[in-house]
């Protein structure tokens, strides 16, 4: 996870399947994701941390369209 920003990223494995979570600074899911593999989940959660170290948070929250962390 940045420095920057507190958003996280879990991949996680249940009876449904493979599925990635970015979850708000307040701990809260505000994306999720499913994948068809254990490779693509962690895939893209590798991209989403990717992004988190690479972007301010308000250009995260706009490329994965993201709610303000006050909800608006």
């Amino acid at each position: 996870m940045a420095d920057h920003h507190a958003y996280d990223v879990t991949v996680e494995h249940g009876p449904a399947g493979w599925t990635v979570v970015i979850l708000d600074p307040v701990g809260s899911a505000v994306l999720t994701r499913a994948c068809g593999s254990e490779t693509e989940a962690r895939t893209f959660a590798s991209t989403v941390r990717q992004h988190l170290r690479w972007l301010s948070p308000g250009r995260f929250r706009e490329y994965y369209r993201l709610p303000e962390p006050d909800g608006r």
